[in-house]
Parts: C-alpha cells; structure tokens; sequence
C-alpha cells in the first residue's frame, strides 16, 4: 500500500509540473505586455524598458521560467502585478472562500446523488423513478454558468420584484452583506450562509443529478450479482441485504467517481465564483488572467492542480479502504 501511494504521489507531482510549465509558457507567449499594464498607458519608452527590466520580461524564456520556477519551490511566489501584494498572500485571502464553496458542495453532491440515488433503485420503473430521472437528467445537462444566472434571475431579483419573503431574497454576489461587521454573530452565521446559497445551489444539483445517475446504475448492477441473490436466499432482512450487501458494494464505482469530478468540480468553481462575485481562487485567476498578472495566473494554476491531484490520491486511498483486496503490503 505504501508503495502505491509513493507511486502515486510521484505522479501527481510529475502533473504539476507540466500543468505549471503549460501555463507559464502560454501566458508568456500570450499577446500583450504586463510591462505596459502595470506602469500604464502614458509611461514613455525608457519607463517601459526600465520595468520589463524590473519584471525580469528582458531575459528569455527558459531562463525566466528556470527562476520563478527555483523561486516558486521555495515559497517566493512574487509580486502582484495588479495588486502590489505577494501572490501568497492574494491566495491566502482567496483560498478559504473557494474550500468552503467546494467542500460544501461536494457534501452536498454526495450526500444528496447517493441518497437519491440509492432510492430510485429502491422504486425501479415506477412513476417516480421516471420522474426523478427526467429531471435529474435535464439538472445535469445544464450548464453552470447558465443555472447560475437563472438562480440570480428567480431568487434576486425575482425574488423583490414579486414580492416574496425576505427569507427568500437571497443575495446575488459576494459572501457577506455590507454591514455584516455590525451585525451580531449569529447574524453573521446567517448572512454567509444566505450568500452561500445559489453558488452551492449551482454546483449542488448538477452535481447531485450526475452522482444520483450514477449511483443508480451501481446499484443496480449490485442488486442484480449471485451473492446479493444468495443473501436473500439465506433469508436475510431486506434492510440487512441492502446496507451490507448492496450498497457496501456499491460503494466502489462511487468512489472513483469522487477522483473524477474533482476536476470537473474545480472548473465549475471559477464560473460560478465569477458569476457570483466570489472571492475566491477562481475569480483571482480569471482577473489575473484578463490583467496578464504572470505570478497570479502560475501560483492559482498550480494551487488548483494540487487540489485536484490532491482528490485523486485522497480517493485511492479511500477505494483501498473500502475493498480489502486492494491492501497489499510492500513486498
């Protein structure tokens, strides 16, 4: 078991490495000059040369690259060019945000898929069954960005216009209310939640819709194996097959279903953080992007590549715990 996840471990280092080396060579390459966006429009010729000089932008490309590289290894992750702050700390502030819309929504996306799920195997081919179906079916094939301004449309500001409860005008950007900081505790529990809302409504349900399709077809397939049969057969409670038997089994495919939409969760995040005015990893790397903010753009892709190799590895390790065959020791 060690030995896999060395293995493991060497291998999402190794895609790091090229995601990083990717983007900071296509950013470079890029139409533009960050010289020119961060002196502006009205510096003369000997101001722009002198800040490509500051930038290090007059050394070629793999001497660049060599040295953010060596510097990025050693915890310098530079300056801001839009922000006049060290990079770290744009991603210190950023950082939380985007844990605490992903974590919650991928809670959400597994609790709710696997619940669903489990119980539109448990009702096969009924009126219900069809109907979750459809639904799911048409949750998941929206896109998020689209969802999101639908949201927005429905729950802002259809919400005011209409007239509904204040309880259900939910706000449409940010994560807190202006006044939060004169607000009391509990009210600000309360506030941040109620910004939480529609960007973990967005991802939640199409999310949950794709996990609930998923987890249907495995249980099924399950239901359908000679040990199930042969459990029944020994005249095992209904209760007792379906928990120990079936759903434990299940569990496997879903498993490795939690390593691949970790990055389909992490591309989610930046358009609805965008959408949403969130403040997180998301929204700082499209502006940096826009801004051709080099150390920005190559510390958020790389913070973002560990995260997802980061998912991967957690869901080996956990796909081992769940199947015993899978623990082999070292030998």
């Amino acid at each position: 078991m060690l030995r896999q996840v060395s293995r493991r471990l060497a291998i999402g280092v190794g895609v790091v490495f090229v995601v990083v080396t990717l983007t900071f060579v296509l950013i470079n390459l890029a139409p533009g000059d960050p010289a020119r966006l961060w002196i502006g429009p009205g510096a003369g010729a000997a101001e722009l040369e002198a800040a490509r000089v500051a930038l290090g932008l007059d050394r070629p490309l793999p001497v660049r690259y060599a040295a953010w590289l060596w510097s990025f290894v050693r915890g310098d992750w530079g300056i801001s060019l839009t922000q006049q702050r060290p990079v770290m700390r744009v991603i210190a502030d950023a950082l939380p945000h985007t844990l605490l819309l992903s974590i919650t929504s991928l809670l959400v996306t597994y609790l709710a898929g696997v619940a669903l799920g489990a119980f539109q195997a448990m009702r096969r081919r009924s009126a219900l069954d069809t109907g979750l179906t459809v639904g799911s079916l048409v949750v998941y094939g929206m896109p998020a960005y689209w969802l999101a301004i639908m949201l927005v449309l429905v729950f802002s500001y259809g919400a005011a216009r209409w007239g509904w409860p204040a309880w259900l005008r939910l706000p449409a950007m940010g994560v807190t209310a202006l006044d939060a900081e004169f607000l009391t505790p509990g009210q600000r529990v309360v506030d941040r939640l109620r910004h939480l809302a529609l960007p973990l409504a967005t991802l939640g349900a199409i999310g949950a819709a794709g996990t609930a399709r998923f987890v249907r077809g495995a249980v099924l397939d399950v239901r359908s194996l000679d040990f199930v049969r042969s459990a029944r057969a020994r005249g095992l409670s209904p209760r007792r097959v379906e928990t120990r038997h079936v759903l434990r089994n299940a569990l496997l495919p879903i498993i490795t279903l939690l390593g691949l939409s970790l990055p389909a969760l992490v591309s989610g995040t930046v358009f609805v953080e965008v959408i949403f005015a969130w403040p997180g990893m998301g929204r700082v790397m499209v502006s940096a992007v826009a801004a051709r903010d080099y150390p920005v753009v190559t510390a958020t892709t790389a913070i973002f590549a560990l995260l997802v190799v980061a998912g991967n590895l957690l869901a080996d390790l956990l796909y081992a715990a769940a199947d015993p065959r899978l623990r082999r020791t070292d030998g």
